[in-house]
């Protein structure tokens, strides 16, 4: 297992191998890798580019955003899936079946947990490298750039931050007091202390805001039109960066956390009256090249293995049951509404044996182009791994409404009717059971669903006999590397 301390001793040599290739291959032109200082990284603009792009790269890791924070654990311990893989497919499967009873003490259970916690503190330990070095560098930067990749570095370590509180904290629902991780700003060789779940969240809040201004320049606030004639095109493709909408729907997220209610409304209504994210078409969902809604999908990474994770996990043509739902969950889950445009281009029957009677999920999935078919946006649609999406922001507002006596009957309404989903006539007298469903459907194998059990405190997660709240379960325990070298408190 990796200790904190040693993550950033290794800083340096990680912002090499997180780089890609082509930089790496550069970098061996000059001098050993081993022997590569840091500081050469940044002596260009392109340096921090990719820099950057590495930390992106970095994220797509199966131990976090490539698998196990979307479709991997994360949605095991919020029981979406009907069916899981096979240790023939996945490292994990059989890490899976304690993970499902909240067995966080099993060396399985313990060896994803710590995969988690290390994968997410290298990321954090790259952008602070960064961060050492921009501002210094000032005069290297072209146009808005050095605004731009710093806001977006702000934000990446907020994000990272973020998803370990709500991994390692407790909610703010059981004790905001309670001690949780480290907030780690620099690359040094002390180790940073452990943190309150509040003061973690209001260092989360203080980087969002500094990244939030810095962003006020961004193309996707400004309007400005990228073209590959502009920096080589830099920054175009703003969805797939930590882009100044992404930051507001991050701050909607977080201060749904932090109960902040009306400041989570006026973050989400912000992103929502952009108008920059519009639902996604029929005629282009219906053909097949679309099945992630890519126009919806606030921040997304570019994942270039998307197609073999299809392939591995969800492939309905593969004699593995892989990740699936029985016809039957999937049909209580859209509560019988076969209309349902996510029920419809989403989901595929199997085609081997058993497997006919289950169905595979389409998200990550490339788009389909027909043969001797010419799709020239596709590009477009291919491999995004959606990390938040409009819909969210839709039922971030509803549940503020409701918790202010509002409308919230017209957030979910909007959103069922972009959905071709039947609208409610009238709130539901269970108004979460209803948010939950509507999490699941929207949000599937995207890492939300047992965060917002977590943030709601609930007795049950759907699916599961656990107490979760009398067996701690929301909450994983901090590493063993973690607690014994670093004399860190118990979390839970």
């Amino acid at each position: 297992m990796i200790h904190l301390h040693s993550i950033y001793i290794k800083g340096a040599c990680l912002l090499l191998m997180l780089g890609g290739a082509t930089s790496c291959n550069d970098w061996l032109d000059v001098q050993p890798a081993s022997q590569v200082e840091d500081t050469e990284l940044f002596t260009t603009e392109n340096g921090f580019k990719e820099a950057l792009a590495g930390v992106y790269s970095s994220m797509v890791s199966t131990s976090t955003y490539g698998m196990e924070m979307t479709f991997g654990t994360m949605a095991v311990l919020g029981h979406e899936w009907s069916n899981l893989p096979s240790s023939s497919v996945a490292a994990n499967a059989q890490a899976y079946e304690t993970l499902a009873e909240y067995d966080y003490s099993s060396s399985l259970s313990e060896g994803v947990i710590a995969s988690i916690w290390a994968t997410s503190y290298n990321g954090i330990a790259n952008v602070n490298n960064l961060l050492n070095h921009i501002d210094t560098r000032q005069s290297l930067f072209s146009n808005n750039n050095y605004a731009i990749i710093k806001g977006e570095a702000l934000a990446l370590r907020a994000f990272l931050h973020f998803d370990l509180l709500r991994c390692f904290g407790v909610s703010y629902a059981v004790n905001s007091n309670m001690p949780s991780i480290p907030y780690c700003t620099d690359l040094t060789y002390r180790v940073f202390p452990q943190l309150t779940v509040q003061e973690v969240a209001a260092s989360i809040e203080a980087d969002l805001l500094e990244a939030e201004q810095l962003l006020q320049v961004d193309p996707i606030l400004t309007g400005e039109e990228i073209t590959e004639l502009d920096d080589n095109g830099y920054l175009m493709n703003r969805q797939v960066h930590l882009n100044y909408y992404a930051v507001k729907a991050l701050q909607a997220r977080l201060y749904m956390w932090m109960q902040r209610y009306g400041d989570a409304e006026a973050a989400a209504e912000e992103v929502i009256n952009s108008g920059a994210f519009p639902w996604a078409e029929l005629s282009v969902i219906s053909v097949g090249h679309d099945y992630g809604f890519a126009t919806e999908q606030i921040f997304a990474l570019n994942n270039t293995t998307l197609s073999t994770v299809f392939d591995t996990y969800f492939d309905p043509e593969s004699d593995n049951v892989n990740f699936s739902l029985t016809s039957t969950a999937l049909s209580e889950y859209f509560e019988n509404i076969t209309t349902d445009y996510r029920y419809l281009y989403q989901w595929r029957s199997g085609t081997q044996n058993e497997a006919v009677n289950n169905r595979y999920l389409l998200k990550y999935s490339n788009p389909t182009i027909n043969s001797g078919e010419t799709f020239e946006e596709s590009p477009y649609y291919s491999n995004k791994m959606p990390l938040i999406r409009v819909g969210e922001m839709y039922l971030i507002l509803a549940e503020c409404r409701y918790r202010e006596g509002g409308d919230a009957l017209a957030m979910l309404n909007e959103l069922r009717t972009a959905r071709s989903s039947s609208p409610l006539s009238t709130l539901p007298t269970d108004f979460y059971a209803q948010l939950i469903n509507e999490y699941r459907r929207e949000l599937f194998a995207e890492g939300q669903l047992f965060f917002l059990y977590k943030r709601l405190n609930l007795t049950n997660v759907s699916g599961s006999e656990v107490d979760m709240v009398a067996q701690r379960a929301y909450t994983f325990p901090l590493p063993v590397s973690e607690t014994d070298p670093a004399q860190r408190e118990n979390n839970r």
